[in-house]
């Protein structure tokens, strides 16, 4: 297992190396100007050289590029060409606020997915596992930005039940660590802004959570339908197992594999693709801070944030390799 970490800690090495070439390469092929866009349009030619130098965006790619890399080995993640604040400050600021809704849509699509798939599977062919096959086929296909608008509509605005957007209302104003809601308000005993910061969470949670829930229900119902055909299992029921243990321990253990698999990434996918979520429901999350650096051309948090989305997915599949020796023993790490 120590050889199997190691081998695949140095495999991130070029991994990140590539993926800091590409995001490099990409952001410089973009059209517009920093400059142009700190000073406006109306600013002059002078002003706008003597920027460009400050930043060093008149140096050649390759040196801009050696300066980066330079700065990242230090620990240096930049600084943002517009606010002029530390990219590692800002996104460590506002990484609390996607981790928790990013987690938050995960445990729906973990509990609704599972129990879902396994019962579609037990209920083969049934009305149950039509219906339900149905829907998750509909949840993948459905654009997130056109759900959550409608979630807006008929929740919070037809019937006032959700806040429309943002984390907390300005009246349950956190005194101290205020970078997960939900903890930090119970940590206070704030029951009020506790109950708040959870109905601004249900609706992104759920919008976020619709296409992981789908993917699971039908991964599940396809891994336990094929594990449920294993000689292993008809043996369990031959000996009169009761149906929820040849369920639960002979046929879910084995059948979870190829999920964990599919979650293990999900979560990375999820820190990494809440952009439109929270852009719809105005999160301040990581997400809506790359499409406004996007934006703006802040080149700093552009490649920086994507670099650190590319550390998560790397340590996700870490974690996925992990897990399968803890569920299935049998399996090998070489």
């Amino acid at each position: 297992m120590l050889l199997f970490l190691l081998k695949r800690l140095l495999w991130t090495i070029p991994t990140l190396f590539g993926v800091s070439v590409l995001v490099f390469s990409m952001v410089h092929l973009v059209p517009g100007d920093p400059a142009l866009v700190i000073l406006g349009e109306h600013a002059n030619k002078e002003a706008l050289e003597a920027l460009r130098e400050q930043m060093g965006l008149n140096k050649p790619l390759l040196e801009q590029y050696l300066s980066y890399m330079d700065h990242i080995l230090h620990g240096d993640l930049g600084i943002s060409l517009v606010s002029g604040e530390s990219v590692l400050e800002a996104f460590l600021q506002r990484f609390p606020a996607t981790l928790e809704l990013s987690l938050s849509a995960l445990l729906i699509a973990i509990v609704i997915g599972l129990a879902t798939g396994i019962l579609a599977a037990i209920k083969r062919y049934s009305l149950f596992d039509n219906l339900s096959m149905g829907f998750a086929l509909a949840g993948v296909s459905m654009p997130v930005f056109w759900l959550g608008l409608m979630l807006i509509y008929f929740f919070s605005v037809n019937l006032g039940w959700f806040p429309v957007f943002g984390r907390l209302n300005d009246a349950y104003y956190l005194d101290g660590p205020t970078g997960f809601y939900l903890i930090d308000s119970l940590i206070a005993g704030n029951l009020p802004a506790f109950w708040d910061a959870l109905r601004h969470l249900v609706l992104p949670s759920i919008a976020l959570a619709t296409i992981p829930t789908a993917i699971i229900a039908r991964m599940t119902r396809t891994s336990m339908l094929e594990v449920l055909q294993e000689d292993y299992v008809r043996t369990a029921q031959a000996k009169g197992c009761a149906p929820w243990r040849v369920v639960l321990i002979h046929t879910l253990r084995n059948a979870l594999i190829p999920v964990t698999t599919v979650v293990g990434l999900m979560l990375a996918g999820l820190l990494a693709g809440s952009i439109l979520t929270e852009t719809t429901f105005s999160w301040p999350g990581v997400g809506r801070w790359m499409v406004n650096a996007l934006n703006q051309r802040d080149f700093p948090i552009i490649q920086s944030s994507s670099l650190i989305v590319a550390v998560i997915f790397v340590g996700a599949n870490l974690v996925v390799d992990i897990l399968y020796a803890c569920i299935n023993p049998q399996i090998r790490l070489s």
